[in-house]
C-alpha cells in the first residue's frame, strides 16, 4: 500500500511539474508575475520573523535590566547584613546575589547570541529585497521585449503580408484596399475635373451676359 502510495504521488508530482511548465511556455509573463508575487509573500513573512526576534532582544534587554538592578539592589544588602552579623539575612541575600548575577550573565550571552543572529537575519532579509527587486526589473525588461516583439509582428503583418499567416486572404484584403483607394482617389479627382469645369463656364457665362444685353 505505501508503494502503491508513493508511485501516485510521484506520479502526481510529475503531471504537476509538467502541467507547470507548459503553463510557463505558454504565458512566461503569467509566471513570472507569480513568481515574483510568491517572493514578495515570502519576503514579507522574513519580515515578520525578524520584528519578532527584534522584540525578543527587547525584551531579553529589559530582563537584563532588570536583574542588573536588583543585582546592585541585593549587593548593597548584603553588605548591610553583614555589618549586622544575622546570619539568616547574609545567607539570604548571598544567594539573591548569586541568582541575580547567574541571570544577569545567561541574559547577556543570550542578547549577545540574538543580536549576533539578528545581525544576520538582517542581511538575509536585506537580500531578499534585492533579489526582488531585480526580479522586478527583469520582469519590466521581458514585459518591453514582449511589447516590441508583438509591436514588430504586428506591423510585419501590415507592411509584409505575405509573410503572414493566411497571406492569400490578407494579400486579397491589401490588394481590395489599394483599389479602394485609387478608385476614391480617381473619383476625386473626376469630381474636381467636372467643378473645374462647371467653373469655368460659369465664368464664360458671366462674361458673355453684358454682350447679349447690349444686343
Amino acid at each position: 500500500m505505501t508503494t502503491l502510495w508513493k508511485r501516485f504521488k510521484y506520479a502526481f508530482e510529475a503531471d504537476l511539474h509538467n502541467a507547470f511548465d507548459k503553463k510557463e511556455q505558454k504565458n512566461p509573463i503569467a509566471m513570472l508575475n507569480q513568481y515574483i508575487r510568491e517572493a514578495e509573500k515570502q519576503t514579507e513573512k522574513t519580515g515578520t520573523w525578524i520584528e519578532r526576534q527584534s522584540q525578543l532582544k527587547i525584551q531579553l534587554e529589559k530582563e537584563l535590566q532588570e536583574s542588573q538592578e536588583m543585582l546592585a539592589k541585593r549587593t548593597t544588602q548584603l553588605e548591610l547584613a553583614n555589618q549586622t552579623n544575622e546570619g539568616e539575612l547574609i545567607d539570604f541575600a548571598k544567594a539573591e546575589v548569586a541568582a541575580y548575577t547567574n541571570r544577569a550573565e545567561v541574559l547577556q550571552a543570550s542578547i549577545s547570541r540574538t543580536t549576533e543572529e539578528l545581525f544576520g537575519l538582517e542581511q538575509k532579509y536585506e537580500e531578499m529585497k534585492h533579489k526582488v527587486k531585480d526580479m522586478k526589473v527583469r520582469q519590466l525588461q521581458l514585459m518591453g521585449k514582449e511589447n516590441v516583439t508583438r509591436a514588430h509582428h504586428q506591423m510585419d503583418r501590415m507592411l509584409q503580408p505575405e509573410s503572414s499567416k493566411n497571406a492569400d486572404n490578407r494579400l486579397v484584403a491589401f490588394d481590395e484596399m489599394e483599389q479602394y483607394i485609387d478608385r476614391l482617389g480617381q473619383r476625386i479627382e473626376k469630381d474636381h475635373d467636372v467643378s473645374s469645369m462647371e467653373r469655368r463656364l460659369a465664368q464664360l457665362e458671366k462674361k458673355e451676359q453684358p454682350t447679349h444685353e447690349i444686343v
